[in-house]
């Protein structure tokens, strides 16, 4: 089982996004609306991913990554991000990001997320 956390405040624009992740047999995604939501999430059971919207309410993506990795060092994760990839890497460098997904995300990034995720933690089939 992979357990996901998807903490958006925008869930009906990463609807096709998170339909696919839910469509996957070994996938259980949690969605929560803001970043202490996912970081409560993270603490009561470790996820596999958690998925990081840039329009949070409460936390930039960056600094709820920092506050995640302290709950778990070893969380994955992943952001939804309007940045260009140079400037994605740029900022976010340091912080083991697994990937940056465009704004609206839809299957095919799913997809590939899932594939970036089973190959790390040595699950590819």
């Amino acid at each position: 089982m992979l357990r996901l956390i998807l903490a958006t405040s925008r869930p009906e624009s990463l609807r096709a996004f998170s339909a696919a992740l839910a469509a996957d047999p070994e996938v259980h995604l949690q969605e929560v609306a803001s970043g202490a939501a996912a970081l409560d999430a993270a603490r009561l059971a470790a996820p596999d991913l958690v998925i990081i919207d840039a329009e949070l309410p409460d936390y930039a993506p960056f600094h709820l990554i920092q506050k995640l990795l302290l709950v778990n060092a070893m969380v994955n994760t992943a952001v939804v991000s309007p940045l260009a990839e140079a400037e994605f890497h740029e900022v976010s460098e340091g912080l083991g990001i697994l990937s940056r997904l465009p704004v609206e995300p839809g299957s095919g990034e799913a997809a590939d997320l899932l594939q970036k995720l089973r190959q790390i933690l040595g699950r590819a089939g």
